[in-house]
C-alpha cells in the first residue's frame, strides 16, 4: 500500500492554517471597505486619491504586520525550514484569495477578475488585474502541496539549485510586472532622487492622481509564471519517481 502524498499530521496543519487565513482574508476586506467608504465612497477606480500622509503611513504598517503575521504562522506550524516556507506560503495564498472572496461578497467588487486593483503598497504600488494576483496565489498553493508531499517521500527533501533559480527568477519578473507602471511614473518625472518628499511634491501629487494604468504587462507576468511553474513541475515528477522507486523496493 502506497503512503498518502501528504502526511496526517500536516493536513491537519493545513486545515488549521487554511481557515485562519480564510478569517484574515475577511478581515482584510473589511478594512479594505472601510477605506474605500472614506476615500471612494462612489466605488473604487483609478486614478489613486491621496491620502493623508499619517494615514498612509499606519496602511503601510498595517501591511508589513500583514505579512509578519503570516510569516509567523508559517514558522510556527512547519517543523522543518521546507514545511515553514510551505505553510507561508499556503496561508499567503489562501488570505489573497478569501480577501477578494470577502470584498465580492460584501460589496459585489470586482466586477470581474480583470479589475484593477492596488495590490501592494510596499516598497511601491504594485497594480493589476485581480487574476494576476489570484493566478499567484494558485501557484503558491501548488508549490506549498509540493514542498509538504517532498518530505514523506525522502528524508532531508530538498530543492535543487536550478529549482530555486528558476522560481526566485521568476517570483521577481512577476514582481517586476506589478510594480512597472508606477515606476515609470517615478522615472518619468524625475522624482526617484526626491522620494523623502513625494508627499509633499505637488508635480508627483498631480501626476499621480491623474495617473490611470491601463496596460498589464502580461508578457512579463506570464514568462515569470511560466519559470515558477516550470520549476514545480520538476519538483512534482521529481517526487513522483522517488514514491515509485520507494514502491519497488523489497
Amino acid at each position: 500500500m502506497s503512503k498518502p502524498w501528504i502526511s496526517s499530521e500536516i493536513t491537519t496543519n493545513i486545515w488549521k492554517t487554511g481557515v485562519f487565513a480564510l478569517a484574515m482574508g475577511f478581515f482584510e476586506a473589511i478594512l479594505v471597505i472601510y477605506l474605500r467608504e472614506l476615500y471612494y465612497p462612489e466605488g473604487f477606480e483609478f486614478p489613486l486619491k491621496l491620502f493623508d500622509p499619517d494615514l498612509l503611513f499606519f496602511e503601510l504598517i498595517r501591511e508589513l504586520a500583514t505579512l509578519i503575521m503570516l510569516v509567523c504562522i508559517g514558522l510556527l506550524t512547519g517543523k522543518t525550514g521546507l514545511q515553514q516556507f510551505g505553510f507561508f506560503l499556503f496561508s499567503f495564498a489562501v488570505w489573497d484569495l478569501f480577501y477578494y472572496c470577502g470584498l465580492k461578497l460584501l460589496i459585489g467588487w470586482p466586477d470581474s477578475l480583470l479589475t484593477w486593483d492596488i495590490l501592494f503598497l510596499i516598497p511601491i504600488t504594485w497594480v493589476g488585474p485581480v487574476l494576476a494576483p489570484v493566478f499567484c496565489s494558485f501557484s503558491m498553493i501548488y508549490m506549498a502541496l509540493l514542498l509538504f508531499a517532498g518530505e514523506p517521500v525522502k528524508k532531508h527533501f530538498r530543492l535543487f539549485s536550478h529549482e530555486w533559480i528558476l522560481i526566485i527568477s521568476g517570483a521577481i519578473i512577476v514582481f517586476i510586472s506589478f510594480i512597472m507602471d508606477y515606476t515609470q511614473l517615478l522615472v518619468r518625472g524625475g522624482y526617484l532622487n526626491k522620494l523623502s518628499s513625494l508627499t509633499t511634491n505637488q508635480d508627483f501629487i498631480n501626476d499621480l492622481t491623474n495617473y490611470i494604468p491601463e496596460n498589464f504587462r502580461w508578457g512579463i507576468f506570464l514568462f515569470g509564471e511560466v519559470l515558477i511553474i516550470s520549476a514545480l513541475l520538476l519538483i512534482h515528477l521529481r517526487i513522483v519517481n522517488i514514491r515509485k522507486k520507494t514502491l519497488l523496493k523489497p
